[in-house]
């Protein structure tokens, strides 16, 4: 997406804002050039150290779930036989909203960055898993074929088909996860944490009614999601440039 774009989005946005600002005219709606005041002093303080707190958490989670459920997935789109026997256990467990599970993984994990990254990356790793399960598995027979007739083993089917095939499918699990991903971290970090920006915007907001403060987590936390998206799409035009320039 164009620089420009976003840029203009973003005034909008703020123009929006501050209308809302002038209509409400509450505490609880502060003009966008206060929120962003803050925002800009707070980033050099308490709110810089919640930002990392929680960029660490989100980061590490994605990254632990594209590990460990890309690969699974394009297993199981290549092998119908180990597919069939784990779709039903996949079938069961995809749709469970996992953040129930969230006082389980505290009683197990303790309340930790452990127990926090494995929550967010329970909810990931099914959606990427399935993601790239479905893309592995749509390609077409007659291109293995082909490539078989040349001496391909698994091996290298795997390197040379399965992975780039899949490499759209898992840059899109990973673009969707982001969203989340970073929606997820809010709630955990409002579970038994004093470190984080979910923790940062419900107390400044519930507890302090520092609303300036708040707006500016807010803005911390939308920064984080929209940082990731610009990675992703940094990855996908490095190995996936044919995506990009089809866009």
């Amino acid at each position: 997406m164009k620089g420009w774009k976003i840029i203009l989005a973003a005034l909008a946005i703020g123009v929006l804002w501050q209308l809302l600002a002038w209509i409400v005219n509450l505490p609880i709606l502060p003009p966008p050039l206060n929120v962003l005041e803050t925002f800009a002093r707070e980033m050099f303080g308490e709110l810089g150290w919640h930002f990392l707190a929680s960029f660490w958490r989100v980061t590490a989670s994605m990254l632990l779930s594209i590990t460990l459920a890309a690969p699974a997935g394009l297993l199981l789109g290549q092998s119908r036989r180990i597919d069939q026997f784990l779709s039903p256990v996949i079938y069961l467990l995809y749709p469970v909203p996992k953040v129930v599970l969230v006082p389980l993984v505290l009683l197990f994990l303790g309340i930790n960055d452990i127990s926090k990254i494995m929550i967010i990356f329970l909810i990931l790793f099914f959606q990427i898993l399935v993601l790239v399960r479905d893309q592995a598995a749509s390609i077409t027979p007659e291109l293995l074929y082909s490539v078989r007739s040349l001496g391909a083993g698994r091996r290298a089917l795997f390197r040379f088909v399965y992975l780039p095939a899949s490499i759209p499918a898992i840059l899109t699990a990973l673009r969707q996860s982001i969203g989340t991903a970073v929606a997820v971290l809010y709630i955990v970090e409002l579970i038994a944490t004093r470190r984080g920006l979910g923790y940062y915007i419900y107390f400044q907001g519930s507890t302090l009614f520092n609303y300036n403060k708040m707006y500016a987590g807010v803005i911390a936390m939308s920064l984080l999601g929209l940082g990731m998206y610009f990675v992703v799409d940094v990855l996908q035009r490095k190995a996936a440039p044919w995506q990009s320039s089809s866009q």
